[in-house]
């Protein structure tokens, strides 16, 4: 990473080492954050401790004592995960926002592929990063977005009943007393409720249907005074509204709507510029209220934006988006702020192919944790020099994501 800072990047590097290890306390922890820190930034195929620890030392001996040293920090060390992603939030969004607000916080799930049975939050589960079922772990993330950056804030391991229900389990991955069964869904609202607490800046909440057709999910966000943007199920059922909000006729499925509307009251719409020309779709929108068994009357349900995507060479409607944005937001703001939740893929790939986020070879819940705090520091670093050395050209200021949080 140093070979492609110059002097001035040296220093930046320097000087968020020392934010860091400011939030870290003492000084040998500070020594081992940016040992691992900088192992993680390397060329090495593999970014686990021991070829980290191989890489960063000559002799034989000096190896096995970085190895202690780093795997001492990262499983046993005790520093506070939350507080040391906070100030590298914090350190990305000060470069990041200075082009673009936050426009949307963007939930979404990875899987890290796994061998054998002991690697905390194993089992064989779906990921679709596999698109199959296999043996993986799989982490909830948190990503803050601009119109034009992207930086991933928060994550937590999803662990089955399979290891929150077994004791043994428990004691071996060191699964701290008060950690018990969240779904996925659960696990986002606590970062998200974590996110507010720390006052990061507001955005639209973006997520795909595993998230959005949880009505606990969607009614925790409005509580929070959050708007949201996302996906639900063909078989979600809805009534159409009027302009007053009155409902009209019989709940039915949003992909019998779809049908029922026809092909010829979607409308091309590009959300932006790709590497092979513009993105574009067929969109139609219309004004609903959800039918869902929450307590609530139907009468008393907000009405909502039902987004219908039909892509020109399909032969039906391939996504549905829920969204509580204002009726004053136009068509094509609405779908660019749901496109924004497709570049997450891009940061898993990051994470993944350049800072290691899978290769943590642990076996405890601490140190899963902690490993991925440090490269999340390391990506938030990297987000910051992206915005500074290659600044936008001058364009006149973009509106399309600015809007008030709900009220």
């Amino acid at each position: 990473m140093t070979q492609l800072l110059d002097g001035a990047g040296v220093e930046r590097l320097e000087g968020y080492f020392d934010e860091i290890g400011a939030v870290l306390g003492e000084e040998r922890r500070r020594a081992s954050f940016a040992m691992y820190a900088m192992g993680l930034f390397g060329d090495g195929d593999r970014k686990s401790v021991e070829p980290m620890a191989a890489r960063a030392c000559g002799e034989p001996d000096e190896t096995g004592r970085a190895h202690d040293r780093l795997l001492h920090f990262i499983t046993d060390s005790k520093w506070n995960d939350r507080q040391v992603r906070r100030a590298a939030t914090q350190y990305a969004l000060s470069a990041m926002t200075t082009r673009n607000p936050v426009s949307s916080w963007i939930i979404d799930d990875t899987g890290m592929l796994k061998q054998g049975t002991h690697s905390v939050g194993v089992q064989r589960q779906y990921t679709g990063s596999a698109g199959k079922v296999t043996n993986c772990q799989i982490a909830v993330s948190l990503s803050l977005a601009t119109r034009t950056d992207h930086v991933p804030v928060d994550f937590d391991l999803y662990l089955p009943k399979s290891w929150t229900k077994d004791p043994a389990r428990r004691a071996e991955a060191r699964i701290p007393e008060e950690v018990e069964f969240r779904t996925k869904p659960e696990l986002a609202l606590e970062m998200i409720r974590r996110a507010v607490a720390d006052e990061l800046p507001p955005g639209v909440i973006l997520a795909d249907s595993a998230y959005g057709d949880s009505s606990y999910f969607r009614e925790q966000i409005r509580l929070l005074n959050l708007d949201y943007a996302v996906g639900v199920h063909s078989t979600t059922k809805v009534w159409r509204v009027d302009r007053f909000g009155r409902r009209r006729g019989e709940a039915t499925s949003v992909k019998k709507l779809a049908q029922q509307m026809g092909r010829k009251r979607f409308r091309s719409v590009i959300w932006r510029d790709g590497t092979r020309g513009q993105l574009w779709s067929r969109f139609a929108r219309l004004r609903v209220v959800v039918e869902h068994d929450d307590g609530w009357e139907p009468a008393k349900r907000e009405d909502l934006w039902l987004l219908i995507e039909w892509p020109d060479d399909e032969r039906a409607p391939s996504h549905y988006t829920l969204s509580s944005l204002p009726r004053t937001w136009s068509a094509t703001q609405l779908v660019r702020i749901v496109k924004e939740r497709y570049r997450t893929e891009r940061i898993y790939e990051d994470l993944k192919n350049e800072l290691g986020f899978d290769h943590y070879e642990g076996r405890r819940y601490p140190g899963w944790h902690h490993h991925i705090s440090v490269v999340l520091c390391c990506f938030a670093f990297i987000a910051a020099e992206r915005v500074r050395r290659f600044p936008p050209s001058y364009r006149r200021p973009d509106r399309t994501h600015a809007h008030p949080v709900a009220a």
